[in-house]
């Protein structure tokens, strides 16, 4: 079996081609061939727009008595997709291009148009030259002129050029990101700087305050101690303090409270002015007294301090009432009768 779509045909070794009958056909027939549109077109029967590259089922045909250098033209026949009016083309092989002929008008063609206003002004510029030699020159003039201008303008650009090569890219580049990164560096070392005057103020402030709590504090402290020395119930401890170190010195005694006044001191001294009864020392016990202990003018004032208007006033009557023995054991110094007295107001107490 054969191959289908071939190329060639076989012919037999005794194919005399002469002997085939040649038919006489119309040289002007026509042919049905596919094609597409070569340009865009616009039909003048009812406006539709066909678009290059639109695929027809066209006729072909020989254009008579029409020749470009042995070149034979062809014309073609499509239909509107629209409307089927007829639209025809031919092909210009001497600008290698299609022409429209019936049917339809050609859409942009702003270049075509333009090179055949330039090939129409080169034409009549040949044909003034052809006549007239003083335009010749002109023209070479005017050509020379503007040939120099273009030369000019070139060598302007290349300048230009040159000096853009010579800009290095890279270094402004590389400037940049240096003027870049010292910009950072100079916001960040001002943040710090603001960071660190901040902490210092707020610092400054804290010290300033703890001082002044500080200062609050010990004066606080100092109202306390006050207060707590001026308490109704220091008078007690006060009054023994003082009986006991009768011997060291003179102490200076607490003034007595408006309601102590009243109701009178808690302390024992005017029991032990009514039980006990001080006896009178004669005149050599009180030299030697005097002698034997510095202290004496100071013990004396201090028991004549201590002294109260009710033992003073109960005196005679404990001499009636106390015997020779209780008369001899009461010491005379007033370091002795400071402790009676402590025992005496401990035993009240119990």
């Amino acid at each position: 079996m054969s191959e289908r779509k071939v190329l060639n045909k076989y012919y037999p070794p005794d194919f005399d081609p002469s002997k085939i009958p040649k038919l006489k056909l119309p040289k002007d027939r026509q042919y049905v061939v596919r094609l597409m549109a070569p340009f865009n077109m616009r039909c003048k029967t009812c406006g539709e727009y066909i678009y290059k590259g639109k695929k027809f089922n066209a006729r072909k045909e020989t254009v008579q008595n029409e020749h470009y250098m042995g070149l034979p033209i062809f014309r073609f026949y499509i239909k509107c997709t629209r409307c089927l009016a007829e639209i025809t083309f031919k092909t210009d092989p001497e600008n290698t291009d299609y022409a429209m002929e019936h049917g339809a008008t050609r859409n942009f063609q702003a270049e075509k148009l333009i090179e055949e206003e330039e090939k129409k002004i080169q034409r009549d510029r040949e044909e003034e030259e052809l006549n007239n030699p003083m335009k010749v020159l002109e023209n070479r003039t005017r050509d020379s002129k503007m040939e120099m201008e273009v030369l000019e303008n070139l060598q302007e650009l290349k300048e230009l050029n040159q000096r853009q090569a010579q800009v290095d890219f890279e270094g402004m580049l590389g400037q940049y990101r240096d003027l870049e990164q010292q910009q950072r560096q100079r916001e960040v070392d001002e943040d710090e700087r603001e960071t660190k005057e901040m902490l210092d103020r707020a610092l400054v402030k804290r010290l300033r305050d703890s001082d002044s709590d500080s200062d609050q504090d010990e004066k606080e402290k100092a109202g306390v101690k006050k207060h707590a020395a001026e308490r109704p119930t220091d008078i007690l401890t006060t009054a023994k303090s003082t009986d006991i170190q009768v011997s060291t010195g003179p102490v200076k005694r607490v003034q007595p409270e408006s309601w102590e006044r009243s109701v009178g001191g808690l302390g024992a001294k005017a029991v032990l002015g009514s039980l006990v009864v001080r006896k009178k020392p004669t005149a050599s016990a009180s030299k030697s007294s005097s002698s034997s202990t510095p202290s004496g003018p100071s013990t004396q004032q201090t028991e004549r301090k201590t002294a109260t208007p009710s033992s003073s006033n109960t005196q005679p009557a404990a001499k009636q009432n106390s015997s020779p023995a209780t008369q001899s054991a009461v010491p005379q110094n007033g370091s002795s009768l400071s402790l009676l007295g402590a025992y005496s107001d401990s035993d009240d107490s119990d």
